[in-house]
C-alpha cells in the first residue's frame, strides 16, 4: 500500500540549532500514527516542518506521491493536509468564526454544510456557536480545535499535543471523540507525550532528541523497552 505520507532523512531546526536528525517515517491511508516523545523530543518541530511552517533543511516529504517539502503551507493545506496546534483555536473569535477559518479554502455553501454536520457531533459547540472561544472550558476548546480542522475533510490531519492542559477525564473524552469522528480515509498523525493515546494508534514512533528511537505497531510499542525506559524509568 502506498504511504499517504513518506518522510525520508528529514533534518530541520531553528537558526543555528538543529532539532531533527534524519527522521524516517510513514503514515498509510486511513492509519492513525502516534508520535510519542517527552518535552523537547522534537515532536512539534517535526509537525511544523511537515505543514511547512519550518523549512526542511535536507531530506524529503512526500504526500500522496508528490514531493511537498518545497511547497508553502497554504499549498500543502490545499492538497489535503491540516494542522491542529497545541492551542488549536483563536480565543477572541467565535465558534462559528473558528470553524469558518478551518474551511477557508472551501466554497462557502460546502463549508456551512460541513459545519452543520459537525455541530451534530459537537452539540455543546452548537449551543454556543456565536460565543467567543475564550468562554469555553479546556475540554470544549479541544473539541472546537478538532471541529476546526475536520471541517475541510483533510486527508491527513496533524495534531500537536491534543491532551495539553487537560484533566484525565477530558483526555479520555478527546480520545473517544477522535475514535468516533476520524474516518472516511483520513489519516492521523498525533504528536503526544501521553501514552494513553496509544489506544488510538495503528502504529507509532518514539522520538528522542530529534531521532526515531523505536517504531512499530501499538502492541510492539506497548511492549517496547525504549518506551518503558522513556516513560516509566524501567
Amino acid at each position: 500500500m502506498t504511504a499517504a505520507l513518506q518522510v525520508q532523512g528529514l533534518q530541520a531546526g531553528y537558526g543555528a540549532m538543529q532539532v531533527l536528525w534524519g527522521i524516517d517515517m510513514e503514515v498509510r491511508p486511513g492509519q492513525t500514527v502516534l508520535l510519542l516523545g517527552a518535552n523537547s523530543a522534537g515532536k512539534t518541530t517535526l509537525l511544523r516542518t511537515l505543514i511547512g511552517l519550518l523549512p526542511c533543511r535536507s531530506g524529503s516529504i512526500t504526500f500522496d506521491g508528490e514531493r511537498i517539502d518545497g511547497l508553502r503551507p497554504d499549498q500543502r493545506i490545499r492538497r489535503g493536509l491540516a494542522f491542529m496546534s497545541e492551542l488549536g483555536v483563536f480565543p477572541t473569535l467565535s465558534i462559528d468564526e473558528n470553524i469558518a477559518l478551518g474551511g477557508y479554502f472551501m466554497p462557502d455553501a460546502k463549508m456551512r454544510r460541513r459545519r452543520d454536520e459537525l455541530f451534530t457531533v459537537f452539540p455543546d459547540l452548537a449551543k454556543k456557536r456565536r460565543d467567543a472561544a475564550s468562554t469555553l472550558s479546556g475540554g470544549q476548546r479541544k473539541m472546537l480545535g478538532i471541529a476546526k480542522v475536520l471541517v475541510a475533510e483533510p486527508r491527513l490531519l496533524l495534531m500537536d499535543e491534543p491532551s495539553s492542559g487537560l484533566a484525565p477525564v477530558f483526555v479520555k473524552q478527546v480520545i473517544d471523540v477522535l475514535r468516533t469522528t476520524i474516518g472516511g480515509g483520513t489519516s492521523l498523525l498525533i504528536a503526544e507525550q501521553n501514552v494513553a493515546f496509544l489506544a488510538l494508534a495503528d502504529r507509532g514512533y518514539l522520538l528522542d532528541h530529534g531521532k526515531v528511537r523505536a517504531s512499530g505497531t501499538r502492541e510492539e510499542l506497548e511492549a517496547s523497552d525504549a518506551v518503558r525506559e522513556t516513560y516509566f524509568g524501567l
